[in-house]
């Protein structure tokens, strides 16, 4: 028996496989049980982005610079997440846009978060694949990237190599008990504690231990192109994304030429990403109106093709494959930055990263940890 004890983790998406992660480099036994065959869901229906730069001053920032530092250290010892510190460049097209990243600037935490104001000129000294239309960007070198369709299967290999790990897909979790966890295939998993990260489909067993909702679900539409013909040295991000991120609540955000009704409508901001192989990954909308449909609709693609062929060089791809995800997030965000409570003795839930998972997850594993280890006195 490990002296560390036994970890239980739910959940197999990049949130999960963080705790089990570091359940086990503090020494754990770690078994570790998915619903699905392999992670599904949010965790491989993203950016890749470990995005630093939008993040709201405080403990939002403070959490998402602990976790880009994690990020580059597990980097280190496996590889094969394909880690690149690429930095990102939010494009301006307009002088408002430009006025808002000026007063980005110009805050006592852009330091920190490695922000710089560059002309049009300059921006394509970073990124040679821009359009000569971009009239500046805000250059955030903090974030980076990794490839989010193969980042928790390759962590997951990492800790297929130790011997105090289990992984067991293909159960769900369907009852509680201090302690343990039932799964559908009827077995009880005991542990020490069990962490529950099932991120945007909770179990309904979660209900009866809570007394109001802490979550609410949000859905994205985004799209693939086949390989792009030059090579993009960092992300992007289009002057719409600052209607989006809570580092842009600054003055100049009143003064944004409105956005297109489409793009409107949805919630829509543009971030792209070039993958390892060269494709793109383009996106992306907000709907928060559930049930969502199950239809993906093609103007608010063409939108987003139309958005980025105009400060990209050269022309975009065409488009491979589309999907939409689900992740969960903070109905409340005085409630804190994600929800992490015990709902019985032993049995934590730890959901609700939202658009922060993928960049956090690690620093919101640590933290849990940590907070085990304390409450053990350990």
């Amino acid at each position: 028996m490990n002296p560390r004890g036994r970890t239980v983790v739910v959940g197999g998406g990049i949130l999960g496989t963080m705790h089990a992660l570091w359940a086990l480099e503090l020494g754990f036994e770690v078994v570790h049980l998915e619903r699905e065959l392999t992670a599904r869901g949010a965790s491989v229906r993203n950016f890749g982005l470990i995005w630093v730069g939008g993040r709201a001053r405080g403990p939002d920032l403070a959490l998402a610079l602990r976790a880009r530092s994690l990020w580059e250290e597990i980097a280190g010892r496996v590889p094969g997440l394909r880690f690149r510190p690429a930095g990102s460049l939010t494009v301006a097209m307009d002088e408002a846009e430009l006025g808002l990243m000026k007063q980005a600037c110009e805050q006592d935490d852009a330091v920190a978060r490695q922000w710089e104001l560059l002309d049009g000129p300059s921006a394509r000294s970073v990124n040679p694949e821009l359009s000569p239309a971009v009239a500046g960007a805000l250059y955030c070198r903090t974030d980076a990237i990794v490839e989010p369709r193969s980042a928790t299967h390759t962590l997951r290999q990492h800790l297929a190599e130790q011997p105090d790990y289990v992984w067991l897909p293909g159960r769900a979790a369907v009852e509680l008990g201090p302690g343990k966890v039932r799964a559908d295939d009827g077995h009880w998993y005991e542990a020490d504690h069990v962490f529950l990260c099932t991120g945007a489909t909770f179990p309904g067993l979660v209900a009866q231990y809570v007394e109001r909702p802490r979550t609410r679900a949000v859905r994205i539409q985004m799209l693939e192109t086949a390989p792009y013909t030059g090579q993009l040295t960092t992300a992007l991000a289009d002057g719409d994304s600052m209607r989006y991120y809570p580092a842009f609540e600054l003055p100049g955000r009143a003064g944004l030429e409105p956005q297109a009704e489409i793009a409107a409508s949805t919630r829509a901001q543009l971030l792209l990403v070039q993958r390892a192989d060269g494709c793109l990954t383009i996106g992306d909308t907000h709907d928060y109106q559930e049930p969502f449909p199950f239809d993906l609709e093609e103007d608010i693609y063409d939108y987003l093709l139309d958005r980025a062929a105009s400060f990209l060089r050269r022309p975009v791809p065409p488009v491979r494959r589309r999907w939409a995800g689900v992740s969960s997030e903070m109905i409340n965000k005085q409630d804190g930055l994600y929800w992490r409570e015990e709902l019985l003795p032993g049995v934590e839930i730890v959901s609700g990263p939202g658009s922060r998972g993928m960049t956090c997850s690690p620093a919101i594993a640590e933290a849990s940890l940590a907070a085990l280890m304390d409450s053990a006195g350990r």
